[in-house]
């Protein structure tokens, strides 16, 4: 009797070791989705975070026991703290506090890099993967703009650190993205979710992080993907990011432009642009910190609300639609023949969801499939006209001018 208790109480024993253990076994593949969300996007009205935060529950319901999805949640509520969760079937499993991450709640705004830093550091090395990682970054954004607080234009991630439902705050920049990332598990893609950040400067900067970008090179609507649908694509094997970007721009038929970047030819675009740019700039006898081409009429993604040119928005445009109209024929052939190596897969819209202005067909220039490239650049405009002054200047902390421009 005595024999087969111990031997009864040993096995049970075990097996809680045993299922432990194979719970801290890697899975194949781990994502986590950064909702940077102590800002607007938790409106009390459209509590857009929330929103998404369902969706993505209901998309981890199509998951497999080899698949992991973790979220940093971060909004707008008083007296509620950022948290970490894995989600499972639908439900916040292993919920770890700003403590448990050695984050003080005095310093937790997820734009802080530290917070960054640390919050990627404890998913990937708590729930490791042997097939590969995936990030989500969801909040507001502005490409590869430079902001330190609060301008027309920022980064990624604003957080107000009081939270409210104000824009005006800290934000992370891409050189400060890349630096963190470049001390992370090498990602398979990065899904931003979040406005114009499929511009090519973005794209070069985290090309040594990451395969794939999948973005929009305009604004996105504030509801934002459609996650019960797009969070099972992220742990397919196969094009993962061609079937975020396919659910995302269906769900939003001709109404936002998206593109999947395949940031290992990033280097072969950047010297066949660094070529072009020197044809064009020599045909037109410019510097282009000191004469400025006409960038009248060409495609840019993002505007003021009159939906006109306006120098204080007009920073991406479509890099292929300003090539084609100052290279040659032949030029434009052997640029563009880099470019759809790198740009794998895109949706086109002749119009995009903005929140100031839903739908918004632009007045002042033609949008075509034809003129439609994918992704958006950023070319140097006259110092005197809005922010450029800024602009010019900013542009030069990223990796990109120096490999294109100078």
């Amino acid at each position: 009797m005595w024999t087969a208790t111990v031997a009864l109480v040993c096995g049970l024993l075990l097996s809680a070791c045993s299922k432990d253990e194979d719970e801290k076994e890697p899975k194949k593949r781990t994502v986590l989705i950064y909702m940077s969300a102590e800002n607007s996007l938790s409106l009390s009205l459209s509590p857009y975070a929330w929103y998404d935060l369902e969706e993505i529950k209901e998309g981890s319901k199509l998951l497999t026991e080899n698949d992991q999805l973790i979220v940093w949640f971060d909004r707008a509520r008083e007296g509620e703290l950022p948290w970490l969760a894995r989600i499972v079937n639908g439900e916040l499993k292993d919920s770890v506090s700003i403590a448990d991450m050695q984050i003080s709640d005095k310093d937790e705004y997820s734009s802080d890099p530290h917070v960054f830093e640390k919050v990627l550091s404890y998913a990937f090395s708590h729930y490791p993967a042997t097939e590969g990682y995936g990030l989500g970054l969801w909040s507001h954004a502005s490409g590869w703009v430079i902001e330190d607080s609060v301008a027309y234009t920022r980064a990624y991630g604003v957080d107000n650190g009081r939270n409210t439902e104000s824009n005006i705050g800290p934000w992370l920049n891409l050189p400060t993205i890349r630096r963190v990332l470049e001390n992370q598990p090498h990602l398979e893609f990065i899904f931003a979710d979040c406005c114009n950040f499929m511009c090519l400067e973005s794209a070069y900067e985290l090309r040594k992080v990451t395969d794939y970008v999948v973005a929009s090179p305009a604004e996105i609507p504030d509801p934002g993907a459609p996650y019960s649908l797009v969070v099972p694509e992220m742990f397919k094997r196969q094009d993962a990011a061609k079937g975020i970007m396919r659910q995302y721009a269906e769900f939003y038929p001709n109404y936002l432009p998206l593109s999947v970047v395949k940031t290992s030819d990033m280097e072969a675009l950047a010297e066949a642009t660094r070529n072009v740019l020197k044809q064009i700039c020599s045909r037109y006898d410019i510097k282009p910190t000191e004469q400025y081409l006409d960038m009248m009429e060409l495609i840019h993604y993002y505007n003021d609300y009159k939906s006109r040119f306006y120098p204080y928005y007009n920073i991406f445009f479509d890099a292929g639609d300003f090539v084609k109209r100052y290279a040659t024929d032949e030029e434009y052939k052997e640029w563009k023949a880099v470019l759809d190596r790198v740009v794998v897969d895109k949706a086109f819209a002749t119009s995009w969801t903005v929140n100031k202005n839903w739908y918004t067909h632009y007045t002042d220039f033609e949008m075509t499939e034809e003129r439609y490239h994918g992704v958006s650049m950023f070319v140097p405009q006259d110092p005197d006209l809005g922010l450029y002054g800024k602009y010019n200047k900013d542009i030069k902390k990223l990796a990109w001018w120096w490999k294109v421009w100078e």
